[in-house]
């Protein structure tokens, strides 16, 4: 069970702040069952109330700094994760972004990264549904290195660029 104030990446939200833990907001006669009240890090808008035994959607605590910077030295290690098939590598993707596993999500935005320049310097067009897939993984995953880190969110790209520049010298 998470506790109030922890930060957890939750299903389809990303990184959440759990703000309390209280009853059935929708049933205040159900008494048993106990909801997290969570209110997205970068997405200020909203406030999801979801069972705390929800077994439907992923719900973890985030990387912490050290682990953090464990993934960003391993990350010339991570394979990408090319899928000839459009339908399972798209289904790749979609378990990787459902279960924001951080090496998964690597391996997409890496696997994407590639595929990209490939395209590109073939003189094709970047597929849309890429583009998607790419933009979302690095949201999730710059997300919570950027509070494991404590950086901007807008700087963890070119902190991991240049983490990595660095090991190949």
């Amino acid at each position: 069970m998470f506790e109030k104030g922890e930060l957890i990446m939750c299903g389809g939200h990303g990184v959440c702040r759990v703000v309390d833990i209280t009853g059935n907001p929708i049933d205040r006669l159900d008494k048993e069952k106990k909801y997290y009240v969570l209110e997205p890090v970068f997405e200020k808008a909203s406030t999801i109330y979801t069972p705390v035994n929800n077994d439907k959607i992923v719900m973890r605590r985030i990387m912490n700094k050290e682990e953090a910077e464990k993934l960003i030295a391993h990350i010339t290690e991570i394979d990408t994760v090319w899928i000839q098939e459009e339908k399972r590598r798209e289904q790749t993707y979609k378990e990787a972004i459902r279960t924001y596993d951080s090496k998964s999500l690597v391996q997409i935005i890496k696997t994407l990264y590639q595929r990209k320049r490939s395209r590109i310097d073939e003189g094709k067009k970047v597929l849309s549904s890429d583009e998607q897939y790419l933009h979302k993984a690095e949201e999730l995953l710059y997300s919570e290195i950027s509070l494991a880190l404590s950086i901007p969110k807008e700087n963890v790209e070119a902190y991991i660029t240049e983490a990595v520049d660095k090991q190949n010298i």
